[in-house]
């Protein structure tokens, strides 16, 4: 593979750019996926879910194009770190709007015997909106609606917050990488 030698702090960046790109594809598949179920229920998606979908869209097409920038030798590390950073704070919006409602929700407990009362409600209001058509799908509603679905937004949630760490250390290497790119070489010394 082309591009330049940067050492330690350059493989780590091309390393953490292909894990950030692998977890917004996970993102994307699941995002996608309910999208899809909702909208095939005759529903508009939640506005959470579609609002990660699009951040993870912008991003994953981000990694892509930085990392090809990386190998040709032309990438603008300065620019890079401020566009890290500024994904950094989408990313962190989307793992607080996607995990406030998860965080007190336990996957384990849906469809068991001691929440059948509150299942059968949550089925109530699922039949409910699901039966008026083009209604939306409210995010809170939609994450309890199964374990399945509860585990997958807890995956989405996990995978936003490792995203936010890769995200916040592709910006310290960004940073690195430019001070590396201005220092002056030392001069020779002729004897």
């Amino acid at each position: 593979m082309a591009g330049s030698d940067n050492g330690a702090l350059g493989t780590t960046f091309k390393v953490v750019r292909i894990l950030q790109a692998v977890s917004l594809v996970a993102i994307i598949g699941m995002a996608a996926y309910f999208i899809s179920q909702m909208v095939s229920n005759n529903n508009a998606p939640s506005d959470v879910i579609v609002g990660t979908l699009s951040v993870t869209c912008i991003a994953v097409l981000y990694c892509a194009i930085t990392y090809i920038l990386y190998i040709d030798n032309i990438l603008p590390f300065l620019i890079t770190t401020g566009m890290d950073t500024m994904l950094l704070i989408a990313l962190v919006v989307v793992a607080v709007v996607v995990g406030k409602p998860l965080s007190y929700l336990n996957c384990r407990v849906i469809g068991s015997s001691s929440v059948s009362q509150s299942t059968y409600q949550l089925g109530l209001e699922l039949k409910k909106s699901f039966s008026k058509e083009g209604s939306q799908v409210r995010y809170s509603n939609w994450i309890g609606a199964s374990k399945v679905t509860c585990y997958e937004m807890k995956a989405i949630w996990g995978l936003s917050i490792a995203l936010c760490v890769l995200f916040a250390f592709s910006a310290v290497c960004s940073v690195c990488l430019w001070r590396r790119s201005k220092a002056v070489a030392p001069k020779s010394v002729e004897a």
